[in-house]
């Protein structure tokens, strides 16, 4: 069983019924997947940057990433409707919780010059959405093997009716966020 699994079952979910006063267990909020998102905006000059782009999300995520194309033509961008523009990959059960696990304890303490992440970016329904600016913060890639440094989205979706459950939540499985918000 992944660590984060583990304690979420142990701890967090005893924790969350307290604080929220749940009358039952399946009503304490859980992270449901995580999807990570990938745009590669100079794909439209060069077919290759997908192909890397989807190798790498694998690598990271340990499940295999599908390229994701345009639905919609933009002629500002040379961009034509059914062209590969980025990666994405969604993760449930096991290999979420392991892929959550390393980002906490290896890939965010690796970002330059780290304070913590933003805690605005939740949705409004209880999902939130955290930008990566280098993927060479995760182990897995090699600095020497990689064409250009770009970024991806990660978001957490989850169970969780509000955006408190959901800061909550990811807080008890151990968030850096950056300016903890104050208890109303």
């Amino acid at each position: 069983m992944a660590r984060l699994k583990d304690i979420y079952k142990k701890d967090i979910v005893p924790a969350l019924q307290e604080k929220f006063q749940f009358k039952s267990i399946m009503q304490v909020p859980k992270v449901t997947k995580i999807c990570i998102n990938r745009g590669i905006g100079a794909a439209v000059a060069d077919k290759k940057l997908v192909d890397n782009g989807v190798e790498e999300l694998t690598t990271i995520t340990g499940q295999k990433a599908i390229a994701t194309i345009a639905k919609k033509s933009v002629s500002n961008f040379k961009l034509r409707e059914g062209m590969p523009i980025g990666a994405k990959v969604t993760l449930r059960g096991e290999k979420m919780y392991e892929f959550m696990d390393r980002l906490l304890t290896v890939a965010l303490p690796r970002v330059r010059d780290f304070k913590g992440i933003n805690d605005k970016g939740f949705d409004g329904r209880g999902n939130y959405t955290l930008g990566v600016k280098e993927q060479i913060i995760f182990p897995e890639i090699s600095i020497d093997k990689i064409k250009s440094i770009s970024g991806m989205d990660i978001t957490f979706v989850t169970s969780a009716e509000n955006d408190e459950q959901s800061y909550e939540l990811l807080k008890a499985f151990g968030m850096p966020f950056a300016n903890a918000k104050k208890d109303a």
